[in-house]
């Protein structure tokens, strides 16, 4: 979808911008040198590098916004020939959120919490839009709609907290889009959707900016979402443009030694490797040096590299790149190295699930003082799982099949109104968090999806790390100062980072601290809920890397969360299948990826996206998500592309079992394994 340049108009330009923010030493550290791009009426760009590499910078001060402490240093930024810099608070209003929409990384930075949904998307239409009040009710239906929200009547009627972090952030896309934007800054807008939902909504993107014209700047590092979207790649690094380029050759065969590292850091359900991470970080601000900013993890560099800074150039196939050895980057491999597979493991139990039903539906106090029965449809029904020791189980599905809501029973935090859980050698798991003592609590960690819900803003890294170290060992002093910065530095970060709160921190490095305490505890089980889905993909490798060893090291088991199936794969020795919070399948990974039998397991693995513009999706174009299973039946009935009749809306599935511990819950007699 390129745009015809001769005919299309600059809607956003920035001319030689540099932004930076004043050092403990007085002088001015830049995070974003020297950038000029401009994108056009119904064009898309991709902006893609590690976190700090000032992706989201840049895109804020596309709309002249800066961070608390950042100034431009020199150049400008315009939006249809506005200065966005020189403009005021009034002025402001009348382009955000109308003109100029942005889907933020994090759902919960543009939602009230205190107001339903809809009355939040109709204030977006009263101030953004044109229609008449009286058809705002139905626009806000058309918009939930739209971003395939299941039952778009009772979402409007919620809370944000009473929606999954998935539906939350399809709520801030329909908000966005409630003004009809000339230009979308879009930063990381799918973190936190679920495969099918995601290919859905990068559909409707690739919709509008074709029939409206709208113009794009999706930052994400998802290079398979900028693959499906994106018609040109910039990748940044250190804060400077390393690679531009049409979104094939970027992609397909990247020009910069640092894009063949990111490429190689993603998984792929084609590969049978843990990703290779790039080795060491990014300079810090005001730290590149005279040479090449990436000279220090790069393969091929040269004393040239070290000490001259290279230009970004043209190359003959049409890209611009930052390298003084474009001719030798394609020597760079773009796979990853460490096999993966089923393992020996041990016969002894990490933990069980028996029977587990869970509700969020509480009896009432009436009926609680009373001691009156009341009767609860569970959320989650019928989970029963045994894990061993060492082992990784993934579990998978769209937003709102039970993966989130199964963590929270077995951390403690929603206790199940059925079934029984155990931890090693039978040992009954206390339901609530409350109930357990210091060894339970050490031996079972939860790492949540968003970093804001668990870190505290008023404490600095230090601090945060230094509770589970005081706790369970009982650390102090030096020691505790040294196991920290050891701890940091597992996950990518360096000791000068504990002086930072964690409102200094971007969204893939607050998750790495997250990561960190939980591995502070040393446990014995982590339950992992979508923890690399804020990471770029070079951690998100490192952390790959991080979990296998531990595993392997120490025997620790993990319950991991994702909805990105290459990762779950990756990881994963058992893959469970969860829809409305029923079992479909569940088998070793190779059975669940490799023998398809289940028609939702099809559904899912169809949607997943490759860093390759050419590749394709299998989309259901009627294909909708459903806000509760039916009262009767297989809990997928409505959606399935092989319901075989009556048998599918009368009976729960039976469990059909296979070869090496495969189940699958399914009708058909057809299947294979």
């Amino acid at each position: 979808m390129m745009r015809d340049t001769e005919t299309s108009k600059i809607v956003i330009d920035v001319e030689n911008l540099s932004i930076g923010f004043r050092g403990r030493a007085g002088g001015m550290l830049p995070v974003l040198r020297n950038i000029s791009l401009s994108v056009g009426t119904g064009e898309s760009i991709g902006l893609v590098g590690e976190s700090g590499s000032g992706k989201s910078t840049l895109a804020l001060a596309m709309m002249g916004y800066l961070k608390t402490g950042l100034k431009v240093l020199e150049g400008k930024a315009h939006f249809d020939g506005i200065d966005m810099f020189a403009q005021d608070q009034r002025a402001f209003e009348r382009i955000r959120g109308g003109r100029l929409g942005l889907i933020p990384q994090n759902s919960g930075q543009s939602l009230t919490p205190s107001l339903r949904v809809g009355a939040q998307i109709r204030e977006a239409l009263r101030l953004h839009s044109s229609l008449s009040e009286d058809r705002f009710d139905g626009r806000v239906i058309d918009l939930l709609g739209q971003v395939r929200l299941p039952d778009p009547e009772a979402i409007a009627r919620r809370y944000p907290h009473e929606l999954s972090g998935g539906q939350q952030q399809r709520v801030a896309i329909a908000m966005a889009l409630a003004g009809e934007p000339e230009a979308l800054l879009l930063d990381e807008p799918t973190t936190g959707l679920d495969v099918t939902t995601q290919a859905h909504i990068l559909e409707l993107l690739r919709d509008l900016a074709r029939d409206t014209g709208m113009a794009m700047v999706y930052v994400s590092h998802d290079l398979g979402a900028i693959a499906r979207v994106c018609d040109r790649v910039v990748v940044m690094y250190a804060g400077e443009v390393v690679l531009e380029g049409a979104s094939r050759q970027v992609l397909r065969d990247p020009g910069h030694p640092y894009a063949r590292g990111l490429l190689a850091s993603i998984p792929k359900l084609s590969d049978k490797c843990l990703p290779r991470a790039l080795d060491g970080r990014p300079p810090a601000p005001g730290q590149a040096g005279e040479g090449c900013a990436f000279v220090s993890r790069c393969a091929i560099a040269t004393e040239q590299c070290r000490t001259s800074r290279p230009e970004l150039a043209p190359q003959p196939d049409g890209i611009r790149t930052r390298c003084h050895l474009p001719e030798h980057v394609r020597s760079i491999p773009l796979t990853g190295e460490r096999e993966t597979g089923m393992r020996n493991l041990p016969a002894a139990l990490s933990l069980t699930l028996k029977d587990i039903a869970i509700s969020y539906t509480q009896p009432g106090l009436v009926d609680r003082l009373l001691g009156r029965e009341t009767h609860t449809v569970a959320t989650v029904d019928g989970i029963s799982i045994a894990l061993r020791h060492g082992e990784t189980l993934g579990l998978v599905g769209e937003s709102g099949s039970g993966k989130s809501t199964i963590l929270k029973s077995i951390s403690g935090l929603l206790p199940p109104i059925r079934g029984k859980t155990t931890l090693k050698d039978q040992e009954n798991l206390p339901a609530k968090v409350e109930d357990r003592d210091s060894r339970h609590l050490r031996q079972v960690q939860l790492i949540f999806q968003n970093p804001d819900e668990s870190l505290n803003p008023r404490q600095t890294i230090s601090q945060i790390l230094a509770q589970p170290l005081k706790l369970y060992f009982g650390l102090t002093g030096q020691a505790l100062l040294d196991r920290s910065a050891e701890l940091l530095e597992q996950v990518r970060l360096g000791s000068h980072y504990l002086d930072r709160l964690p409102s200094q921190l971007s969204g893939g490095e607050k998750q790495r601290v997250a990561v960190a305490r939980a591995f502070a505890a040393q446990p014995e089980l982590v339950l992992c809920d979508e923890i690399t889905s804020a990471l770029d993909v070079s951690v998100q490798a490192a952390v790959l890397e991080l979990l296998d060893d531990l595993r392997r090291d120490n025997d620790t088991s993990y319950i991991f969360v994702s909805h990105d199936l290459a990762v779950v794969k990756a990881l994963s020795d058992r893959v469970a299948v969860l829809y409305q919070g029923r079992l479909c399948e569940l088998g070793s990974t190779q059975d669940v990826y490799g023998s398809v039998a289940h028609p939702y397991t099809e559904i899912l693995l169809g949607a997943v996206l490759e860093p390759d513009p050419d590749f394709t999706p299998t989309l259901a174009a009627s294909d909708v998500v459903e806000l509760s299973p039916p009262e009767s039946g297989c809990p997928f009935q409505r959606r399935c592309p092989k319901r075989i009749g009556s048998i599918c809306e009368e009976t729960a599935p039976p469990r059909r079992d296979f070869a090496d511990g495969h189940i699958i819950w399914c009708h058909r007699e057809d299947l294979s394994s």
